[in-house]
């Protein structure tokens, strides 16, 4: 528990860190793209670690000062998802291969369906169907970490960054999959009942 001094100090920083995780984007790619190649996986690597502490450091403030809003319940999977698609269309674009375009596919349109999906589910009122499960949370895991050993992407200490990132990449794709079709199969009764109503007779 944080006693009244931090409460106050931390204010309104959990919409602040989801802002920054925003802004971060465009600069990601400029370190990525522009900066002398002796620095540039180190910056944009470094760009891309703050974006993901900033996302579970939002959530952590927002939960324990009791700041979560409306707002900043749609503007923190909105930024999630512009900083995922932005790190994947760069990576694909630098190396397109085969696999990592697939992957990418995967992952930007499950955010898609599953954004959609949420959406539709709220309209209806039953968004709690389709809530945040432990496979998406892994799946947001794997695929923080894969991502990170592609942006490096050149050998350290030994150790093959780009094999790591591409095992953990599919390892994520897979569990992206897996969390789809549970997301879906939760709702699959109401797409039935939606579809009744709406055939004619």
């Amino acid at each position: 528990m944080m006693n009244a001094t931090l409460k106050k100090f931390f204010s309104g920083w959990a919409m602040k860190l989801t802002i920054l995780r925003v802004a971060l984007i465009p600069l990601f790619i400029i370190t990525y793209y522009f900066h002398p190649e002796s620095w540039q996986q180190w910056l944009s690597l470094w760009v891309y670690t703050i974006a993901c502490i900033s996302d579970f450091l939002d959530g952590w403030l927002a939960r324990h000062l009791k700041e979560e809003s409306a707002f900043g319940a749609f503007l923190d999977p909105v930024a999630d998802k512009l900083m995922v698609a932005a790190v994947l269309i760069v990576l694909v674009q630098q190396n397109p291969e085969i696999w990592l375009m697939l992957c990418a596919l995967i992952v930007i349109g499950r955010e898609i369906w599953i954004s959609a999906l949420r959406e539709w589910m709220s309209g209806i009122g039953h968004r709690g169907v389709v809530a945040v499960a432990k496979i998406g949370k892994w799946k947001t895991t794997v695929q923080m970490f894969s991502m990170g050993f592609l942006i490096f992407r050149e050998p350290w200490l030994g150790l093959p960054i780009w094999r790591i990132g591409q095992v953990l990449m599919l390892v994520a794709a897979v569990l992206t999959l897996l969390s789809m079709w549970q997301y879906t199969a939760a709702a699959y009764r109401y797409f039935r009942e939606a579809m009744t109503t709406a055939t004619p007779h």
